[in-house]
């Protein structure tokens, strides 16, 4: 009976802790899957429940991007179905790998997705920096004055279309769609890290305001990890108690504690991601 009080509190303060990372810098995964293997589950059971208690906390953080999405192109939206199609995908593919070898990678997975989180703050700076002090209405205004001249084509050669060379055009468009299935295939199984590969694709596509970047980024990710969380439960693959407890975690501490994790400051939550991602490869790199 106590030690299941011990589980019990110790998933719920660890996807009440993820909640607050998820609410400032995102990456509450690294923390919420590898605590349950420390618990005890399996590997597999574990990833399954950590996605479908934490998938709920990403519908509110995508609402804070509302306004940004509503001014998406509408072309972005054929990235839905490689996003589907991928995040069942990689659900089958986790569901048919052997326990035994699952549990072998999931060091390796933990420290990949910790790298890519390392690397996601450097490129969203890059990504800012394209834009330029004057921002997306600038471009707007030179695209305005460059068709009164009757040079659309020097504007798009200058990129105030929103893309360079060519990037909003078809062939661009479907190689970011065989790219984000790739993408939504090892989101549907593992998932921490596929934000940050998403914004790459996003940048080469011409979009260039960080917030509708994030915003799309959330969206698209909801669609990878949602149809494998369906798919996941259809399975049986999920814990509930765990789930139960850590989706309550998870809201209340994206909701409650966003406050303290801004007071703390976005670099100090980033840091403590990355020790943690780290320091949970290494331990399982020793237990095994």
């Amino acid at each position: 009976m106590n030690e299941n009080i011990v589980h019990g509190a110790v998933s719920f303060g660890a996807a009440f802790t993820a909640g607050i990372i998820n609410s400032v810098a995102g990456g509450g995964t690294l923390l919420t899957f590898p605590t349950l293997v420390w618990l005890g589950l399996p590997p597999i059971i574990a990833n399954a429940t950590s996605t479908v208690a934490i998938w709920p906390g990403g519908v509110g953080a995508m609402w804070g991007y509302r306004r940004e999405l509503s001014r998406t192109p509408g072309r972005l939206l054929a990235l839905v179905a490689p996003s589907l199609i991928g995040g069942i995908g990689g659900a089958l593919l986790l569901r048919s790998t052997p326990q035994s070898a699952f549990k072998a990678l999931v060091p390796y997975l933990i420290l990949f997705a910790t790298l890519l989180f390392l690397a996601q703050e450097p490129v969203q700076r890059a990504l800012k920096a394209r834009t330029g002090p004057a921002g997306p209405p600038e471009r707007e205004r030179t695209l305005e004055l460059a068709a009164r001249r009757g040079s659309v084509v020097q504007a798009k050669s200058s990129g105030a279309l929103g893309g360079e060379k060519g990037h909003t055009t078809t062939g661009w468009l479907a190689g970011a769609m065989v790219f984000q299935l790739f993408v939504a295939l090892y989101g549907g199984y593992f998932g921490a890290g596929i934000g940050i590969l998403m914004l790459a694709a996003l940048s080469i596509l011409g979009l260039d305001d960080i917030h509708q970047m994030n915003g799309l980024k959330m969206f698209f990710a909801l669609c990878i990890n949602g149809v494998a969380a369906v798919y996941f439960i259809y399975a049986g693959m999920v814990f509930w108690p765990d789930v139960i407890l850590m989706a309550a975690g998870a809201i209340l501490g994206g909701y409650g504690g966003a406050g303290l994790a801004r007071k703390m400051g976005r670099p100090f939550v980033r840091g403590a991601v990355i020790f943690i991602g780290f320091a949970m490869a290494l331990s399982l790199f020793v237990k095994q």
